[in-house]
């Protein structure tokens, strides 16, 4: 089992590093400045000749890469932020938290729905609740984020002003009690996790019918409806506990993802987080803050992968060899 853990931990850490290698040349070799930056500042040529040699950008691009290597393994310095003027390190730490509760929220609105559309698909194959609950979810598998967002705006928000549209609180949430702050939170949460969660809930929903299917093939299964056990426990205690095994490596893969790929909904709601923070950096071609939010979203992917790995492995040792 170490044999396996260092092998996938090993070509984790060699796709990371290919991951942001390709990303810093990508950066360097778009057309655009970021020293366009510091246009509005009216900065002499000279004022303007010491930023770019304060940010190394007037060195060659191998020496660039060779410094920002250098300082990110030796010092763990992932550098300063153009457009922000502070560590980068600081600026992803600030937003990590407000990303975090989005996923999170996310994720249960996704395995909540799954799991009880993927049941109640399985439960009636090949019937009329089956092929709507499928024809469904490759509905909401299909339709943009970004479209699916808007229209949640406009009728919660505005055709029924129940909910907030965006940010993460209301202008006064400072003035409010912990209840009421903690109220406030919710309200402003729950749109973007629902567009969130949903958006991938279709694929979600129809692996658990698949899953779900295949296990309640076995014999084991018509052995406990043999008993005379109702049709509820069959399903959820034997069906779902052999079935849930690839869901957790699903679940496994998923809670990355969704940190890392909330850009779109954070956008769309104005929510200040990760995906937020990244948006504004690629607007302003922060380089560093873009190379700093892309080390942590292909961190989180490549852990999810790693862990899944691993829980595979444990689960099946014929893994380890592969």
């Amino acid at each position: 089992m170490s044999g396996f853990l260092l092998r996938r931990l090993g070509a984790s850490l060699l796709l990371l590093l290919l991951v942001l290698t390709v990303t810093f040349f990508l950066l360097r070799l778009l057309p655009g400045d970021p020293m366009h930056l510091f246009e509005g500042q009216r900065l002499t040529v000279e004022q303007q000749q010491k930023l770019e040699k304060y940010y190394g950008f007037n060195r060659p691009l191998p020496q660039q890469y060779a410094a920002w290597l250098a300082a990110v393994a030796l010092r763990g310095d992932w550098g300063t932020s153009l457009s922000q003027q502070r560590p980068v390190t600081s600026a992803l730490l600030e937003a990590l938290p407000a990303t975090a509760a989005l996923a999170s929220a996310a994720l249960g609105v996704e395995y909540a729905a799954a799991l009880l559309l993927g049941v109640a698909a399985a439960g009636r194959r090949r019937s009329a609740v089956d092929h709507a609950i499928r024809i469904g979810s490759l509905l909401l598998f299909s339709l943009p984020t970004f479209w699916l967002g808007l229209m949640a705006i406009l009728l919660f928000s505005y055709l029924l002003p129940v909910l907030p549209a965006s940010h993460m609180h209301s202008v006064d949430a400072e003035l409010m009690s912990p209840v009421g702050w903690l109220f406030d939170l919710l309200r402003h949460l729950t749109l973007p996790a629902l567009v969130l969660g949903l958006s991938a809930t279709g694929g979600t929903a129809r692996f658990v019918r698949a899953s779900l299917i295949e296990v309640m093939s076995q014999d084991y299964i018509r052995a406990a409806r043999a008993k005379g056990l109702s049709e509820l426990r069959v399903v959820w205690v034997h069906g779902m506990r052999n079935a849930a095994v690839p869901l957790i490596q699903l679940f496994a893969l998923s809670l990355p993802a969704l940190l890392s790929g909330s850009l779109v909904t954070e956008v769309v709601f104005s929510w200040p987080g990760l995906g937020q923070l990244t948006f504004n950096a690629i607007l302003t071609r922060d380089y560093p803050l873009i190379l700093g939010s892309t080390a942590l979203s292909a961190t989180l992917v490549i852990l999810g992968n790693l862990v899944a790995d691993v829980l595979q492995a444990l689960v099946d040792p014929r893994a380890r060899d592969a």
